[in-house]
């Protein structure tokens, strides 16, 4: 009856004939349609499992815990460590800083993906995604359809296409995820002794085999909506990016909704309580208490700082120099980040695990130009959605003192693979035989024991973006031929050694470069598997210029298919 009701909505609501009418009764009805179709109850308090009363075993004689930290669309330049702070350089992190200078600090640190999923399938299997077929990110067929009518409403200046036909064929988006045959380092944990716990975004799917709980996670509380406080909360203060198109899909699908051990089931979500953010820290900080004798693995995936942007009016407040509205409220939402960074170090530190629990702190990929905010992957060009650095050269450290010396630091490329390698080294498990894991165990390197680098050549491929690093030289590619007048510019090469911010395309001069990097692409891409589910989208992306400024002639674009 439900899914009848979606189906009638949206039929009426195509009947209109304005597509600006569309759009705006689109907007309006998703919200209303949301709650009758997916209701939400109130708070539910989560019941964490104890570990035993006492240690048997001394902390520094366990295997050691292992937090993973994974925030959400962070740019290089939101955190003081490395460039300033959020932006305009006035926002310090002072406890996500401290988390570097204590262990290590990767200055050249890379996601899987310059979008969250893949990522995120890359970081709990330690493979390149598509060798699973997990290339694009997982899209709901109504997105399609209001990208489908803004664009009818507002064509862009630069194309944008909508596979319809591939649509029709697509899946639920719950349905859309990382598939059973593949073990995640859960798993391996679980298996070793430790309990497992997942807080926060997954994306990997939310039925049967594909939920947390069926990937080697004891528990799971998940985020099952976008929003950190729910509409019109006193404390909450907004920044809504006029005519963004995605903003805007965003805040008309928002929820504020969460759940815990779910499998899909009708009636499982429930409201957080207070901000997402604090939410989920303090509910990490309990993981830590009750399993504080006994090995454990917390995997606290932030929700901050993706859009929508909302910030708590605690944290607004805090920054009354910030006189750019949408930058403060920004800057609000990194310092919620930092505080859990914070809180969670100190839970560690007051129950006696600090020195041998190892923190690793990433983001999935680089800060979105479709926030409208010009300097947040500075001083990279590029943004989440592309390759260029500033989609994919992300925040990246770890801590473990009792086996990583502070303020060390590691200058050669790493990957979002690797996390899976070092801490399967770190807590002695064996990682699996029977297939390509393309993760290195840095902590060799990281102790000096191991001079060369990690990783010779890097890749990563969605649809027909597609870049490989390789020895210092990167190519990034993109079929542009379906424009109606194709892209001068679909290949960019540069020399990332001496040119680390991708200045100047040597194309043009350096064919036989061209030429090997492009023949070590193919070879990679003749061992990656077919994707699970089509491409629907093939959006332009600005590369220089927020998506809230206007394109000019002259403007380098990239497409991103999803």
């Amino acid at each position: 009856m439900k899914k009848l009701l979606s189906v009638v909505v949206l039929i009426t609501i195509a009947g209109f004939t304005s597509w600006q009418n569309r759009v705006e009764l689109l907007v309006w009805a998703a919200p209303k349609l949301l709650k009758i179709t997916q209701p939400v109850a109130a708070n539910r308090p989560i019941t964490w499992p104890k570990g035993p009363a006492s240690a048997t075993v001394a902390s520094a004689e366990r295997p050691p815990n292992i937090v993973l930290i994974v925030t959400d669309d962070m740019g290089f330049n939101d955190i003081s460590l490395y460039n300033g702070g959020a932006g305009d350089g006035t926002l310090q992190t002072p406890s996500i800083d401290a988390l570097a200078q204590q262990g290590v600090t990767f200055t050249n640190g890379y996601a899987a993906n310059a979008v969250c999923a893949p990522s995120r399938a890359s970081i709990m299997t330690g493979r390149y995604s598509t060798r699973f077929g997990f290339e694009y990110t997982p899209f709901f067929k109504t997105g399609v359809t209001i990208f489908d009518w803004m664009n009818q409403t507002d064509p862009a200046k630069i194309p944008l296409f909508i596979d319809t036909e591939n649509a029709k064929t697509m899946k639920p988006m719950g349905e859309l995820g990382l598939p059973s045959s593949e073990i995640t380092i859960a798993e391996l944990l679980q298996q070793q002794g430790y309990y497992t716990a997942h807080i926060g975004k997954w994306h990997l799917g939310s039925v049967g085999d594909m939920v947390a709980i069926n990937q080697g996670f004891n528990d799971s509380l998940e985020l099952k909506g976008s929003l950190y406080f729910p509409e019109g909360h006193p404390d909450a203060v907004n920044a809504i990016v006029s005519n963004d198109r995605i903003d805007r899909m965003v805040w008309a699908t928002g929820r504020y909704a969460a759940s815990f051990n779910a499998t899909g089931a009708e009636g499982e979500q429930f409201a957080p309580k207070g901000y997402v953010t604090d939410y989920y820290t303090d509910q990490a900080v309990k993981v830590i208490e009750n399993n504080r004798n006994r090995p454990f693995f917390l995997y606290l995936a932030h929700w901050g700082i993706h859009n929508p942007l909302q910030a708590s009016r605690e944290d607004y407040d805090a920054l009354a120099h910030i006189k750019d509205h949408r930058q403060r409220v920004y800057s609000a939402m990194i310092r919620a980040v930092d505080r859990s960074v914070r809180k969670v170090s100190q839970a560690l530190e007051d129950n006696g695990l600090s020195d041998n629990t190892l923190i690793i702190l990433t983001s999935d990929n680089g800060g979105a130009g479709y926030i409208g905010l010009p300097n947040i992957n500075k001083p990279y060009r590029g943004w989440k959605l592309n390759h260029f650095e500033g989609g994919t050269h992300v925040p990246f450290m770890a801590k473990w003192p009792a086996q990583i010396s502070p303020n060390s630091s590691m200058a050669a490329p790493i990957h979002h693979n690797d996390i899976f390698s070092t801490i399967a080294a770190a807590s002695g498990v064996q990682v699996p035989q029977d297939r390509t894991i393309d993760g290195i165990d840095l902590l060799p390197y990281i102790r000096g024991e191991m001079t060369d680098a990690p990783h010779k050549t890097l890749f990563w491929r969605v649809g027909h973006q597609q870049t490989v690093l390789h020895e210092g030289w990167k190519l990034i590619r993109a079929d542009q031929s379906h424009l109606p007048q194709p892209a001068a510019q679909a290949k960019w090469l540069f020399n990332l050694a001496v040119d680390p911010t991708e200045q100047n395309n040597l194309v043009a001069d350096n064919g036989s470069k061209v030429a090997q990097l492009e023949a070590l692409l193919a070879a990679h891409n003749a061992e990656q598997a077919a994707p699970r589910w089509p491409s629907v989208i093939n959006a332009p992306q600005l590369i220089d210029k927020t998506s809230n400024e206007p394109f000019e002639e002259g403007d380098e674009f990239i497409y991103w298919p999803n």
